[in-house]
């Protein structure tokens, strides 16, 4: 197998990350660098740091030069950092010597790279935003469509409740709809410009760096910090968190669908399957696995990210090599998993017979709650709980359906009571609420 199946040949489509992939490549990386100089350039002009020509330079130079990736290897290998080998290639690709030493004046490496990768995080955020509004989208038509689709609810795998499938897809959507609400103020304290200098004083960037910083990240549509977190990583760990959430609850879907189709079940019609190499009877359900791996996936990056909180004194380079190891990855895996999460949403089917199949093989005993409560009408409520215990006992041992023995027992219950469909409690309504919030999101 490859390094990364994001960059393979034969793996692309069962993790495809559509345009997000081409925000960590190389060339992006450089571009993002390049457009972050003629931004400091811009600032640094009108604050009168450096000539309005050479800005300019460097502004038209952010546009028309080119830098090839390759030839930038050497030297990063050797200072750990791409931030030098960019400036020298690209100073050499402006070829304006008088224009070209301004570029960087005054700035760190860890400047122009922590804020070209925001501007790239930002880019990310909005792809995914994307995919999560499609998915609630479409979870939003299914919830509608089997609001009162009854359905066995499970709990440690075992029959509970009835419930119907239009509230099983809620429960899948509540979480998206939670992580969307969440992207304004993660875009408001998160996507920031650094600019701060070598050692986070700012003692290279003139008589106002406040306002430099402020120019420049006006101009670049990033927020303010107000000070210098070249050591405080929490922007990124904290869009990284989002984007592992994100992950976390499509491999909670990936889960339930895997159970719905397995063998004995079959509640749940993917819109594509997989199939076996030698079992031809097989329909393999290759989108759920992938979400579920995707999903742990995403939690040991992050778990292994957070660790960069641990950022030694004002620089550190361990911590900062293993955002480079980690970060990128993270975002293609929920990448990924919000992927097939949407194309799931839109292609599945639930299989009514087959959930009406299954309540009716129970035998009423899903029931049981319900019964227990019907009984506590004419005794107090722990008898009623004590027969009920006794008449599923009986069922099972007979083979008879619960219904037929409580009935026998208690021939006034309601004729109701052992109706899936008048059984789910608040189920309809739950799909239906979040049919509307749905509907609210994309108003």
């Amino acid at each position: 197998m490859p390094a990364t199946p994001f960059d393979s040949a034969h793996l692309t489509r069962l993790f495809a990350t559509g345009d997000t992939a081409r925000l960590f490549s190389d060339s992006a990386e450089i571009r993002a660098m390049m457009l972050v100089e003629a931004a400091l350039a811009k600032a640094q002009a009108a604050q009168g740091m450096i000539p309005e020509t050479a800005a300019a330079a460097i502004q038209r130079a952010s546009v028309e030069c080119q830098i090839d990736p390759a030839q930038l290897a050497e030297a990063t290998g050797q200072n750990g950092v791409v931030t030098p080998a960019f400036v020298s290639a690209f100073r050499a690709a402006m070829n304006a010597p008088e224009h070209a030493q301004f570029l960087h004046w005054g700035a760190t490496s860890q400047d122009v790279q922590d804020t070209g990768l925001m501007l790239r995080l930002r880019q990310a955020l909005a792809q995914q935003e994307d995919r999560l509004r499609a998915t609630l989208t479409a979870l939003a038509r299914l919830a509608t469509d089997h609001a009162t689709t009854p359905m066995a609810a499970r709990t440690y795998g075992q029959h509970a409740t009835p419930t119907s499938f239009g509230a099983q897809v809620a429960a899948w959507g509540w979480p998206l709809i939670e992580a969307l609400n969440a992207l304004p103020a993660l875009r408001e304290t998160a996507l920031r410009v650094s600019l701060s200098g070598a050692a986070g004083t700012a003692s290279a960037l003139g008589t106002d760096p406040a306002g430099l910083r402020a120019h420049m990240a006006e101009a670049l549509g990033l927020g303010d910090p107000g000070h210098s977190w070249h050591s405080d990583r929490t922007p990124l760990l904290s869009i990284a968190s989002w984007f592992t959430r994100t992950a976390l609850i499509a491999g909670k879907m990936g889960e339930d669908l895997t159970l719905a189709t397995q063998s004995g079940i079959s509640e749940v019609r993917l819109g594509g399957s997989g199939a076996s190499s030698t079992m031809p009877q097989k329909q393999n359900p290759v989108a759920p696995s992938a979400l579920v791996a995707l999903a742990r996936h995403a939690q040991g990056l992050d778990a292994t990210l957070q660790g960069t909180s641990l950022h030694r004194q004002q620089r550190d380079g361990a911590a900062w090599f293993t955002e480079w190891l980690c970060l990128p990855q993270l975002v293609l895996t929920s990448a990924a998993a919000m992927t097939h999460a949407q194309e799931l949403a839109e292609t599945l089917t639930p299989d009514a017979d087959a959930m009406a199949a299954t309540l009716d093989a129970t035998g009423g005993l899903l029931m049981a709650e319900a019964l227990s409560f019907a009984l506590a009408d004419s005794m107090p409520r722990p008898e009623a709980q004590a027969l009920s215990k006794n008449l599923c006992k009986e069922a099972i041992a007979s083979g008879r359906p619960l219904s037929e023995v409580a009935r026998a027992a208690h021939p006034d219950l309601p004729q109701t009571l052992f109706d899936p469909a008048t059984q789910m409690g608040t189920a309809p309504a739950e799909a239906q609420a979040f049919a509307k919030a749905v509907t609210s999101l994309t108003a």
